[in-house]
């Protein structure tokens, strides 16, 4: 039988999903890794006592943890030639693949044993492979595979597949998909949402949605599942939350707790708080209360839509806490600048005998970057390799450049980028070039944008930051170089964009909005919001327009009109009084902004929550959460 990898795929089919040519189709099949030949050990298989004996030995297998235990049973495995046996060879694979990962090895040795492994065998190593920090491997099996005249069955292009999106390895995940379509399997509930995971997580999503609106007449939930995960990934939430009401417009079609938590995560991308608490209902209506992971979305996206309160009291009610809990209820803390109560959380975790991970100490460092405490942040950061065996990551070490940032410690913030046992990443030199944007280090910024444009210069942010670093510096001459280098790299500025939830929709509002239903309604009564303002103190800071050759009164004119005053007024108008205005914004809150919104939640006696790309900003009675920390 010759090999189906070989052959080429239906390349007019499968085009419609991925939008290759032929040629490249052609290409990506043809270019499989390559293939090693299998051993020539027989395959016996014992009978009788022996039998028996290897039964009881391989029972000893349900109660191992551990990779030491495992050895221990392996050590009577070699000694009564268990390995030997076909079927229970199958059962030792099955259990070091998928049960105990690290014993992954020891089950590929196995493997390599049996002259002609069958297709249940090359399934099993497959699945093992693709859960692990080299999924890629699983490609090269399922090459191996076809290689050996072997036919797929619906059990091994999910693993495989599998491989391909946690290896984003979208060149070998299309051919396998030609593969599918050649082999007629692409109807097949199994496959499909393997399929839709994949272009996801290769970040294919209009791919992913050909495949799911392809699928037959009649869905499972597991299809709607994978579709409304792979629009929450991919940062799409209104995408989701349309599919998810098409998903309960189905007859027998009930969400289950993944559906709930990719919706929640939907929710908390948006700061729709009024959907969250609908769904929240749903949760408790339907008995998903007593699921941790659910009790964990909503955690976070309380905390995500604003609402701390709210976030504080599920976890409070959790009948059981796991790590991924406790650590969501600290991030909760820390990004509303309750970092005090973040810490505390944390020491009553350990208390509690709870082991942190990484990311409990993302919540912790941040707590303490965002309320100034630098001592604490350092032996916190110092404690997690020392005392917990915890390996710092990247954003573990932003945490810590944004520590001493925020601080004005940047030439210790600096040292710390340049002393690291890892290449300073894009993050990094970001995080301290806010910083400098800051504390108005202009040479120092000038000096840490040059690190970034040795490996990206695409990136708008970069230069309007240093540009208004100049700016704010009266160096006009470099705001004009900058600007004239953005024009001729064809790199644009991106808009300020803010968004409010009122009655279940939400309504986006950008700088200067001209286009918007409301907007000539809301620009009068901007000016005389601001009129109204300044009687109570509040004083435009124009040092926030970085032009030179703008008259103050134009100066004013474009700050009044900041997506996040836009907002807020269309919640004023929308909303009774006394009712909290919730705002989410794209970049991070102007300072002229920040202090109108103080003055507003006075003036109205309206407590606004606005979040920015950073952190919250609560505003009561005149003043804000973040005591002008951020």
């Amino acid at each position: 039988m010759p090999s189906l990898l070989s052959e080429k795929p239906n390349t007019k089919r499968v085009a419609e999903f991925t939008g290759m040519s032929e040629w490249q189709l052609g290409m990506a099949v043809s270019t499989a890794l390559p293939c090693h030949p299998p051993s020539s050990l027989g395959q016996p298989k014992l009978e009788g006592q022996n039998g028996q004996a290897h039964q009881r030995t391989l029972s000893l297998l349900k109660g191992c943890k551990t990779i030491e235990e495992f050895k221990q049973i392996q050590a009577v495995i070699i000694k009564t030639n268990l390995q030997s046996d076909v079927p229970s060879v199958t059962r030792l694979i099955r259990f070091c693949s998928f049960t105990l990962p690290d014993a992954l090895d020891f089950a590929v040795h196995l493997f390599e044993q049996i002259s002609q492994p069958d297709v249940i065998l090359f399934n099993t190593v497959m699945g093992g492979y693709a859960r692990t920090s080299c999924p890629i491997r699983a490609v090269s099996l399922f090459a191996r595979m076809r290689e050996s005249d072997l036919l797929p069955d619906h059990y091994s292009f999910p693993s495989v597949l599998k491989a391909c999106a946690n290896a984003t390895a979208l060149k070998e995940g299309e051919a396998i998909h030609g593969l599918v379509i050649k082999l007629g399997l692409d109807d097949n509930v199994y496959i499909l949402p393997t399929l839709i995971n994949m272009y996801a997580d290769c970040e294919q999503i209009l791919s992913a949605r050909k495949v799911f609106d392809k699928m037959p007449e009649r869905r499972e939930v597991v299809s709607f599942n994978s579709m409304i995960t792979a629009y929450a990934r991919n940062s799409q939430p209104n995408e989701a939350l349309a599919l998810f009401r098409e998903m309960q417009a189905c007859d027998d079609m009930k969400p289950t707790y993944v559906t709930l938590l990719s919706v929640l995560s939907s929710c908390a991308l948006l700061g729709a708080l009024q959907l969250g608490k609908w769904v929240h209902e749903y949760v408790n209506k339907n008995g998903f209360d007593v699921n941790v992971k659910v009790n964990t979305a909503l955690i976070d996206m309380y905390a995500k839509c604003g609402s701390i309160d709210d976030a504080k009291q599920v976890f409070d009610q959790m009948p059981q806490r796991d790590t991924p809990a406790w650590s969501a209820m600290i991030v909760a803390f820390a990004i509303h600048g309750h970092g005090r109560s973040a810490l505390l959380l944390f020491e009553e975790m350990q208390r509690k005998g709870m082991l942190p991970d990484n990311i409990t100490f993302l919540g912790v460092l941040y707590a303490c970057s965002h309320t100034g405490l630098v001592e604490e942040g350092r032996r916190y950061f110092d404690s997690m390799s020392r005392v917990y065996g915890i390996e710092p990551g990247i954003k573990h070490y932003g945490c810590m450049v944004d520590l001493y940032g925020r601080a004005g410690l940047l030439d210790e913030a600096y040292e710390f980028v340049q002393s690291l046992p890892i290449k300073p990443t894009l993050i990094l030199w970001r995080t301290l070039l806010a910083a400098c944007a800051v504390h108005g280090n202009v040479e120092l910024g000038k000096h840490v944008v040059d690190h970034i444009f040795e490996v990206q210069r695409s990136h708008s942010g970069d230069y309007v930051i240093l540009s208004n670093m100049c700016a704010a510096a009266g160096r006009w001459d470099d705001v004009k170089a900058i600007r004239k280098l953005m024009k001729e790299r064809g790199i644009t500025k991106v808009p300020g964009c803010s968004s409010i939830e009122i009655d279940n929709a939400v309504h986006e509002f950008f700088s200067g909005d001209g286009e918007h239903p409301h907007s000539r309604k809301l620009h009068g009564m901007l000016d005389q919001l601001v009129e109204q303002l300044k009687l109570v103190g509040y004083v435009p800071d124009t040092s926030q327009v970085y032009h030179a050759d703008m008259e103050e009164e134009e100066k004013e004119a474009t700050l009044r009109y900041h997506s996040e005053k836009l907002a807020i007024a269309y919640g004023l108008l929308n909303t009774p009084p006394g009712t909290t205005i919730r705002v989410v914004k794209n970049l991070r809150v102007c300072g002229d902004c920040h202090s109108a919104a103080k003055f507003i939640s006075l003036v109205f006696n309206r407590e606004i929550v606005l979040r920015d790309l950073n952190r919250f900003h609560h505003f009561r009675n005149g003043t804000c959460s973040c005591g002008e920390y951020w």
